[in-house]
């Protein structure tokens, strides 16, 4: 399929609702530009008036998608964040995501959400640690990439080289849609192979084309020797790279490549462009029994994200659910699968950052957020009454582990809320020794304890520290045989902690210690992810 033949698409107002959806997250490693292109983005469709600056001067504006204190004071997004918007006829869900590697089970659940992702790189640094971790994800999944190589105005690798390096390192074949003129200083705009034409660093069209061949004729282009160059790497590109296929796009085995600048606005457009017509309506949810196509008549969703105290005065707590089938309506009871209990849900929300709108009416690809009192957790699969379980929603591991200190005994009652309501968040992981009483936390990384330290303590009131407890292993421990689980766990009793289901977790000192467990116990299964329903 040719670029201008992929981009005839069926009009929009004769869709079912369901089709007009396009739910998409962006990837990427820390830096390299991914929460100011989702405000670019935003800016792009007329969502907002002006984009924000993720590290904002005096007077500037702050970013609609870090809307958490801590995110604004760092610079950094700490907490996925969802924007809804209308562009051209669709409703777009968008998911920012953290991109600091100590947040990935946040991005992991993100991505069982989503049915498309931007993946965007620095033109400088090419293809990083927690982009190719992120990718590794999506690819589990299919799920259909877009690549946006950013801050082509800056000095960077060469285009090409960034393609190869791409390729190579991700077996992902490539198509361009938007080749840059030149880079850094000599970034004189892009040429688009959609809508033919090139086009100035301001958005001003200089030519347009039927065959890239016609723009030998424009004198003013042949005249410049950056133009030239990045016509000849452009068409050795052509020639080296395959033709763009939908279906092998939605298979997730071929990505458009766009080249712009998210802080200048370079490219974002186009990007937006590519998303509504070429990205992917809502696809079936892997579950079991069977997955749920999203064309079936009854309501389906899961909850991939918990968020508590989105707004402090309210002290309230948001499930955000994906729904993944049938039309839902604001009141509709819903069966929470794992209590088997039934819900009204009477004030559902569509999200803009951490403000919110009363949702009437929400189709499957639609993101909506349900309050409640603790009685949806993350993994959670809500339907008009059929017993189904979505799946790929796992709990990792956690690679550090600490026991919590408590300065004030008198808060152990709120302690004990604070911890629990943010592993239900998936903030942490939250366990209990079998012998004793201590309070454990696992995460994944030191920025999460920094972050679970002040958030216990600004939304609870509640000052916590932490210190090491001479483990640094845990895994679930699971056997098909009940009465050799019991002499494990005899055996370990000292060692066992249970987690928040009340799941048996093996703390050992080390990984040494963690492989002369297995050996020695045979029988036991012992986990590094755990499902959650």
């Amino acid at each position: 399929m040719s670029l201008s033949s992929a981009a005839e698409v069926t009009p929009r107002a004769h869709l079912e609702p369901f089709r007009t959806r396009r739910t998409f997250a962006i990837i990427s490693h820390p830096d390299a530009g991914k929460t100011t292109l989702t405000e670019r983005l935003l800016s792009a469709a007329g969502a907002i008036q002006q984009a924000g600056a993720v590290r904002g001067k005096s007077g500037q504006r702050s970013t609609r998608s870090d809307w958490m204190e801590m995110e604004q004071q760092r610079g950094i997004s700490i907490s996925s964040s969802v924007m809804t918007f209308e562009f051209d006829g669709l409703t777009m869900n968008l998911l920012d995501t953290p991109g600091h590697s100590d947040f990935s089970e946040d991005t992991y659940r993100t991505l069982t959400a989503v049915d498309a992702a931007i993946m965007v790189i620095d033109a400088a640094k090419g293809i990083e640690s927690q982009t190719l971790k992120l990718f590794e994800v999506c690819r589990l999944r299919d799920i259909p990439i877009i690549t946006f190589i950013n801050k082509v105005d800056r000095e960077g690798l060469a285009p090409l080289d960034l393609i190869d390096e791409i390729q190579g390192k991700l077996a992902l074949d490539l198509t361009p849609v938007l080749w840059p003129i030149g880079q850094g200083v000599d970034f004189k705009g892009y040429i688009d192979l959609l809508e033919k034409r090139v086009v100035t660093p301001q958005g001003k069209t200089l030519a347009e084309f039927d065959a890239i061949d016609d723009l030998l004729e424009v004198e003013s282009l042949v005249d410049d020797p950056v133009f030239m160059t990045a016509l000849e790497t452009l068409e050795l590109a052509r020639a080296m790279l395959p033709e763009f296929d939908l279906k092998v796009f939605h298979e997730g085995h071929m990505s458009p490549v766009l080249f712009g600048s998210a802080l200048k606005g370079i490219g974002v457009a186009e990007l937006l462009r590519t998303l509504g017509d070429w990205g992917p309506e809502p696809r079936p949810q892997p579950a079991l029994p069977a997955p749920i196509s999203p064309d079936e008549k009854k309501v389906s969703g899961f909850v991939f994200k918990v968020q508590a105290n989105m707004d402090a005065n309210h002290r309230d707590r948001i499930a955000f659910v994906r729904l993944c089938s049938g039309t839902f309506t604001r009141g509709m009871r819903l069966k929470n699968v794992r209590s088997g209990k039934d819900m009204a849900v009477a004030n559902p929300m569509f999200f803009f950052g951490n403000n919110r709108e009363l949702a009437e009416e929400a189709v499957a690809g639609d993101i909506v957020g349900i309050p409640n009192h603790g009685t949806l957790s993350v993994g959670d699969t809500l339907t008009e009454g059929a017993t189904i379980n979505v799946t790929g929603i796992p709990n990792f591991a956690p690679e550090i582990i600490r026991r919590v200190r408590l300065t004030d005994a008198m808060k152990t009652k709120q302690m004990s809320k604070a911890l629990s309501d943010l592993a239900e968040e998936g903030v942490t992981q939250v366990f209990r020794r079998m012998v004793g009483a201590d309070w454990i936390v696992g995460v994944v990384g030191q920025l999460q304890l920094e972050v679970l330290a002040s958030r216990v303590a600004k939304e609870y009131g509640v000052p916590i520290t932490f210190e090491p407890m001479g483990f640094e292993v845990a895994r679930w421990v699971e056997s098909d045989d009940p009465d050799e689980m019991k002499r494990f766990i005899t055996a370990q009793k000292t060692n066992m902690a249970e987690d928040r289901a009340d799941a048996p977790v093996f703390l050992a000192q080390n990984a040494w210690w963690a492989d002369r467990a297995k050996q020695d116990w045979p029988k036991i299964k012992f986990l590094t992810t755990k499902e959650r329903h």
